[in-house]
Formats: structure tokens, C-alpha cells, sequence
């Protein structure tokens, strides 16, 4: 998964501004753009450390 998919939109509802995260098909709505965007923040960082990891496993598993 592409770490550029983690987007911010605004949306409104009823009325009201909500804010939500989205990565490929999947969203979470927040009320607040500061949890929306610490989370999204925290969603990269993860991601980031994952891709990291998987890169480690991959060089450690090859043979010598």
C-alpha cells in the first residue's frame, strides 16, 4: 500500500464539518481536524516503521 493513499478531506454532514482519513478503500470519520490529522500522522508513521520492518525480514531471510 502507498503511503501517499493517507488523505485528509473535509466533509460536511448535516451541517456540520467532519474530517476524515481515508487509505485506499478504507475511512474513519473524526469530528475534529486535529484528530484527524494526529491520527493520519500516526497512520504514516506505522506504516513507514512496517515497510522498514518488511524490508529487514526480506534481507535477512535471503541467503548468503
Amino acid at each position: 500500500m502507498n503511503l501517499a493513499n493517507v488523505q485528509v478531506e473535509p466533509l460536511l454532514q448535516g451541517g456540520r464539518q467532519l474530517w476524515q482519513v481515508r487509505m485506499g478503500r478504507r475511512a474513519l470519520i473524526f469530528q475534529e481536524e486535529l484528530a484527524a490529522r494526529a491520527f493520519a500522522a500516526q497512520l504514516h508513521m506505522r506504516m513507514t516503521w512496517l515497510r522498514q520492518q518488511n524490508q529487514q525480514d526480506d534481507a535477512d531471510s535471503r541467503p548468503s
